[in-house]
């Protein structure tokens, strides 16, 4: 007898990152490395549960900045031709290790490289789209994020770039997908009291918040996380459960720390002649990493024992078993302190890059725990959109609290002493762009200045993504953050300080910048005049 519900939510998203002008830009690799390791081994796993009959429901949150790269022409043909490299790098390195320790592993790569080119050509190039027909099948419900991941509570007192970050959004996927979303992942899991009006206002059901934001609710909820509440404004919330989290994201206990998992950092970027690499090789002579890598995460040491995928499968579908049982026994020791309630619900929230990119055997994984949850009857795995259809009251009204999730909870990550001077440029450029909305909303703007109105709030759009101050706070990639940032805001002033004057940009100087940065086709720039 099922006796409660577990919900795995993944978030995808990658910034907006295209360069028509050249087709060496390492940061190009963010969006192919994910839809390789990420994206359709997880289309490949839920159509063979398809295939299978095994039922499962799983959330997938698509941001509108990665739904773009994925539509587009270009970044499609410049992911042909990355995904044909690696499977002719696959050859040459079955040709390379024969007779040795690590051709096995190699015949692995060639194979899986095959079979993922395989599924997106006969997916017609169109990740989207297989995405779209899954949710049609039942496996997938699909909902979005703020419009370029801008993280909202840093605009609270800017309500216009809040509410079109979250209007923008929820149009896009409207467009993709024939109806709104029901749901929304809050950028970085960031709420702030009052952003419910916005989600409203946007058809937009509910929203996940990080378990503090619920925890120190007022007034308390009586069921914790264990089911969603409704905000004064008329939002459902739902709070990310603890124990799942941990099992998987700590680095101490969770599963992708296992010895028998593929080790993400040893890849033969370093081992190999780059004439052997071929157009894997960074540009310029730039070791980058390949994804092929040879050995397994082993222990806490540099030596590194050989990946065996026979015995990685075999560790996943433990740790499958493993996690549902977890859920079961949760939901029925929940059960047991809260008769009479709905029945409780444990939310997982996670990145989507995390199955498949940084864990490897995550999309696998995934399929297991869909395989072993249908091997009991204690917990059933559904989406937080099923269960409002099913137990709407929740737990009643609260107001969750400011918060945000990642290091210390409360945006520390995404304004500190390495990123906070981006937000005065931000501000000055959001004012900017209301003052120009409101001026030329009732007008006719010629065609040029109606033009440059659209892309000067994508550009603002653009330069108010997380990413850039997350970058930036990692120091992982800050010379790129830095350059994507200031050009984006640098674009902005070039549109915008004629306008303000009644002048027009030059309109061939223009025509490169809609070139370039080509999302939210149909963007208009009004969005920013009200609230």
């Amino acid at each position: 007898m099922t006796q409660g519900y577990a919900a795995i939510v993944l978030h995808a998203h990658l910034p907006f990152v295209r360069h028509p002008d050249r087709d060496d830009y390492l940061e190009e690799r963010w969006l192919f490395e994910a839809i390789t390791e990420c994206y359709l081994p997880l289309i490949d796993s839920l159509e063979r549960l398809e295939a299978d009959g095994v039922p499962f429901r799983l959330t997938l949150s698509l941001s509108p900045t990665l739904m773009a790269m994925l539509d587009d022409p270009l970044l499609r043909s410049r992911y042909r031709q990355f995904l044909e490299a690696a499977v002719d790098l696959a050859d040459r390195e079955v040709m390379l290790t024969h007779g040795r320790w690590d051709h096995t592993v190699a015949k692995f790569y060639r194979q899986h490289l095959r079979a993922m080119l395989r599924l997106y050509e006969a997916r017609g190039r169109d990740v989207n789209g297989a995405f779209h027909r899954l949710a049609r099948a039942g496996y997938l419900d699909l909902i979005t994020c703020a419009a370029t991941h801008g993280f909202l509570p840093l605009y609270q007192h800017q309500p216009e770039t809040v509410r079109a970050q979250v209007l923008i959004a929820a149009h896009e996927f409207g467009r993709r997908f024939g109806h709104p979303p029901r749901g929304m992942w809050l950028p970085e899991c960031g709420y702030f009291p009052g952003v419910e009006r916005y989600l409203r206002e946007a058809g937009i059901e509910y929203c996940l918040v990080d378990t503090h934001s619920v925890a120190n609710a007022r007034p308390a909820p009586r069921l914790a996380t264990f089911s969603h509440g409704w905000t004064p404004g008329g939002t459902a919330v739902f709070g990310r459960d603890m124990a799942t989290s941990k099992q998987v994201w700590s680095a101490n206990e969770g599963y992708p720390g296992d010895a028998a998992y593929r080790e993400f950092y040893r890849d033969i970027a370093w081992d190999r002649d780059l004439e052997h690499l071929g157009r894997l090789a960074g540009p310029n002579g730039i070791r980058t990493f390949t994804g092929f890598k040879y050995h397994r995460v082993t222990g806490p040491t540099d030596y590194k024992e050989v990946y065996d995928r026979w015995a990685a499968e075999q560790t996943a579908q433990r740790h499958a078993a493993h996690f549902v049982s977890e859920r079961a026994r949760q939901v029925a020791n929940v059960r047991g302190w809260m008769p009479g309630g709905p029945p409780p619900l444990v939310v997982a929230p996670y990145d989507a890059e995390l199955f498949g990119h940084w864990w490897f055997e995550g999309p696998y994984f995934l399929e297991q725990v869909a395989r072993a949850a249908q091997r009991q009857h204690t917990v059933r795995f559904i989406t937080p959109g099923d269960y409002l259809d099913w137990h709407r009251e929740g737990q009643g009204i609260f107001e969750p609290s400011y918060s945000s999730w990642g290091y210390q909870g409360y945006a520390d990550y995404w304004v500190d002493g390495s990123n906070h001077w981006m937000y005065r440029h931000i501000h000055g450029a959001g004012r900017r762009m209301v003052h120009l909305a409101r001026q030329y909303q009732h007008g006719a703007p010629s065609a040029v200045a109606h033009r440059a109105l659209n892309q000067a709030a994508r550009e603002l759009l653009l330069a108010q993504a997380s990413d850039w101050a997350f970058i930036m706070r990692s120091g992982t990639a800050t010379d790129y953050a830095n350059r994507r940032f200031h050009a984006h805001v640098g674009r902005f002033h070039r549109l915008t300080e004629g306008l303000a004057h009644g002048q027009e940009p030059d309109p061939t100087w223009l025509g490169k910048v809609e070139a370039a940065d080509n999302l939210f086709p149909h963007l208009d720039f009004r969005v920013f005049a009200n609230v």
